[in-house]
């Protein structure tokens, strides 16, 4: 019997690459999705396949409609079967209150964060049959708002969610499932491009547990998502953010 084989964008850093080693471990074979980072991609990669599957990486740029093509059309020449797909990718970019955001950064955000994830969705449930199950990374930004931070990021993944319910109840007829997972404040690298690599600290001291989140927390709620024992949960976004 052949291995599952799950495609995830983003796939090498942060919540993607803890999932993408979350899976390996559960025995997923993967192809990864990753912008730029070839030193992350490459280690990703190696890691996985320490794990004994097979894996591949793919850059590729998923705000354009050849990037996203590119990257499907990898999974399926390469690898197979697609099972499942993890749509991840986002950035927050700047960190401040929406007068001050420039309108360029505006736009690259909601269509990184919104457009690319309803286009990557389009093929996911274009390619997946029956059983197969797509995961959309959202934010507790989604509910919270983000005021004086990036209230356009949220307002994106807002629109995540709703792809999450809508899509759920167009797919279902189908098999296929679509759950969203949010996560709250997280300790991965987004801080820091975002040029507030400080954020995470300061954020813990009034969050309710105390902490910021790990990637592989995040990991092992998209891991359950995709599991058989999520086999009734589709059209909801799991929300793991620590009480936020």
């Amino acid at each position: 019997m052949r291995n599952r084989l799950a495609l995830i964008t983003g796939g090498t850093r942060g919540i993607g690459r803890a999932t993408s080693l979350r899976l390996a471990q559960d025995g997923w074979d993967l192809v990864l999705g990753y912008a730029r980072d070839e030193h992350a991609a490459t280690a990703t990669k190696s890691a996985a396949e320490a794990l004994g599957v097979e894996c591949s990486t793919v850059r590729a740029d998923l705000t354009t409609d050849a990037g996203i093509d590119e990257l499907f059309d990898a999974a399926s020449s390469q690898m197979g079967r697609l099972d499942a797909v993890v749509n991840n990718v986002g950035a927050t970019l700047q960190i401040s209150g929406l007068a001050e955001t420039p309108p360029q950064t505006i736009r690259r955000v909601i269509d990184l964060n919104l457009t690319s994830a309803i286009l990557v969705a389009r093929r996911a449930v274009q390619q997946l049959g029956s059983g197969g199950v797509l995961v959309n990374v959202s934010s507790g930004a989604a509910t919270t708002g983000a005021p004086g931070e990036y209230v356009h990021y949220a307002a994106a993944k807002a629109g995540v969610d709703a792809l999450t319910k809508g899509l759920a109840i167009e797919v279902a007829p189908r098999g296929i499932r679509v759950v969203g997972v949010a996560p709250g404040t997280v300790d991965t690298q987004v801080h820091a491009d975002a040029g507030d690599p400080g954020r995470p600290e300061r954020v813990a001291r009034t969050h309710p547990m105390g902490r910021v989140g790990r990637p592989e927390e995040i990991a092992s709620v998209i891991a359950f998502a995709l599991s058989a024992d999520a086999g009734y949960v589709t059209g909801t976004t799991i929300r793991a953010a620590g009480g936020v």
